[in-house]
């Protein structure tokens, strides 16, 4: 079975020495002694390695059942939430007036990075739960948000988003789902949602489905489209739980992967729900919660091949296969482990490189949101929202290769179930796919995001690396290894930028069709910025007399295999969007 040890010391020297999180300013940040993070994120782990991962498999082999109207969880799964909940875990960011512990979001990603590795299918119900409360704290009245935020902080009652209809995945202006107003201010909700992840289940006492529905007067497309709060259970006026609503299960999707977390198809039968937001808008509301479900996803690619590449490494120490080539690296027994031969390595340092950037770029990503949120910073937010599709679509996409590869480690073993490293791949492939499949990505990124207010956010991430090359020139150890590629990978990404505002109005569809090359683009630059500030602080540690200097050589190390084997991949890209955009919509049109 597979084994997950929580990377507490690589989360704390982002945290602490390329971050600085109590230098800067951040309400809140203050607080985030070394000594508190390390307590808290120890805890963590422990939950992540004693209780969730060892459920992971169980939650795999037994899934989710539907009986009787009621969907039944895998075995351990109910005792698990019980810890979660008696820890606190799932109220760490919440505002404490509704029995939150109000730490900063930075806190929440470290911690869910923990459970995400130990157990994607399970932390599902408490993250979807997550993103619903963000959702109605955000946009909520204060009836609505004393009514079901105490009870969604503590998971006592857990929370789902329905969009998707079955002739309607991205394309939510098809929607069908209608919202017929009531003289008494509520609404009535018809129609089936498909896709529902956590959309029942036998863990909580209610769930509160937040449903996009079209109510009359909105108009076509996504314009009459509003966000509606429909409880599987009325709560009375004292806070108790009254009748059933008129929601319930089609049937259980089976899936690929995330076979514990149950993805639903959910009938809505003149459910009584109540408008989240304004009326007729809301795609406002509910982007409040993709944003950050995005975001988590991005979270999830990476952390589902930490916990594959711990176990490949793991292997590749114990596994004897073959001699070395260059004369043997053991002086008895019968053959070498496998780390010894040159493509396991390049193999687990792909892994390796991959997933100690990614975390440190969501972790930025996260100080980009607590900066935009608790200082109203109007700069973090614009930045914040250009990397959402990149931290979703490429850490997704490397996140599920990682875990291939992973499993490529295991050679015959990792195609076996009983070595558990399917599951990781099979886990992992969905996160490519739910929250706006990684294409959309792309094309918010390109079509959106590169010219939102007037072009400041991409202009900005320009500046702020030639800012940082610029600061750090000086620094010899940094220049060839680090400060060159990460100058050459933002070069090529400027030009393809520039290649966009140029053809992007007069062959729309040739400029587009290079989206996902930018997006993955823009990920290794990310990612190389990522590497060169993680270099900069082990080499500042080192020079300060560190005892654990071996932590840091290795970073410095893993960092300069990825500047030299990633990072030159954006000249690839850049030279397949210039080439190749409008030859690949002419001959697409012949070949189809």
């Amino acid at each position: 079975m597979p084994s997950y040890t929580a990377p507490v010391k690589d989360m704390q020297f982002i945290l602490h020495d390329v971050l600085k999180v109590t230098e800067t300013g951040i309400p809140g940040y203050d607080d985030l002694e070394r000594d508190f993070t390390a307590a808290v994120l120890e805890e963590a782990g422990k939950v992540a390695r004693d209780v969730l991962a060892p459920l992971n498999p169980v939650g795999d082999r037994e899934g989710c059942r539907l009986e009787n109207g009621v969907v039944r969880t895998p075995t351990g799964f109910d005792a698990a939430l019980a810890a979660m909940k008696e820890g606190g875990w799932t109220a760490l960011d919440c505002d404490p007036e509704y029995g939150g512990q109000g730490l900063p979001y930075l806190m929440h990603t470290s911690v869910n990075e923990m459970f995400v590795s130990a157990n994607m299918a399970f932390n599902m119900y408490q993250g979807l739960t997550h993103g619903a409360y963000s959702a109605i704290h955000t946009h909520g009245t204060e009836e609505q948000k004393r009514t079901y935020l105490p009870k969604m902080v503590t998971c006592d009652w857990t929370g789902t988003m329905n969009l998707t209809e079955p002739h309607a995945g991205t394309d939510l202006g098809m929607m069908r789902t209608k919202a017929e107003p009531q003289d008494d201010g509520s609404y009535a909700i018809t129609g089936q949602k498909v896709f529902i992840s956590a959309g029942d289940h036998d863990l909580a006492e209610n769930i509160i489905h937040l449903v996009l529905a079209k109510a009359p007067g909105g108009g076509e497309g996504t314009r009459g489209v509003s966000l509606f709060i429909v409880p599987k259970f009325f709560v009375n006026p004292d806070g108790s739980l009254g009748a059933r609503n008129g929601v319930a299960v089609g049937k259980i999707e089976q899936k690929m992967g995330i076979h514990g977390n149950a993805t639903c198809v959910m009938n809505y039968d003149g459910a009584k729900g109540w408008l989240l937001g304004d009326l007729h808008k809301g795609m406002k509301a509910m982007f409040t919660m993709m944003n950050e479900a995005r975001l988590g996803v991005g979270l999830q690619g990476y952390a589902v091949a930490e916990a594959a590449y711990q176990n490949a490494a793991l292997y590749a120490r114990d596994r004897l296969q073959g001699r070395s080539v260059s004369g043997g690296a053991t002086t008895s027994g019968p053959a070498d482990p496998l780390i010894v031969h040159p493509d396991i390595r390049r193999n687990l340092m792909d892994q390796k490189s991959f997933v100690e950037g990614a975390r440190a770029f969501t972790f930025w990503g996260a100080q980009l949101i607590d900066r935009s949120v608790r200082q109203g910073d109007a700069e973090a937010e614009g930045m914040i929202s250009l990397l959402t599709p990149v931290i979703k679509g490429f850490q997704t996409d490397k996140g599920f290769e990682m875990a291939v590869a992973a499993q490529q480690v295991f050679g015959g073993h990792g195609y076996i179930e009983e070595y558990g490293m399917s599951q990781f791949a099979r886990d992992a492939r969905i996160a490519m796919i739910y929250e706006g499949a990684n294409g959309i990505q792309a094309l918010d990124l390109v079509g959106r995001k590169l010219t939102a207010d007037g072009g400041k956010p991409i202009m900005a991430f320009f500046t702020m690396i030639k800012a940082f090359l610029k600061e750090n020139e000086a620094e010899a150890r940094l220049k060839p290894g680090f400060l060159d590629p990460l100058k050459a990978g933002s070069k090529d990404l400027q030009e393809a930028a520039m290649f966009f505002a140029e053809h992007g109005m007069k062959t729309p569809d040739a400029a587009l069709s290079g989206s996902y090359d930018f997006m993955h683009m823009m990920g290794h630059v990310c990612l190389g910025l990522m590497w060169a500030r993680m270099a900069k602080a082990s080499i500042e540690a080192l020079d300060a007399g560190t005892a654990d200097r071996d932590f840091h050589q290795a970073k410095i190390a893993t960092g300069r295999y990825y500047m030299a084997r990633q990072l030159p991949a954006t000249a690839m890209h850049l030279a397949r969007i210039r080439s190749g955009a409008e030859p690949v919509m002419a001959l697409a049109a012949e070949a189809f």
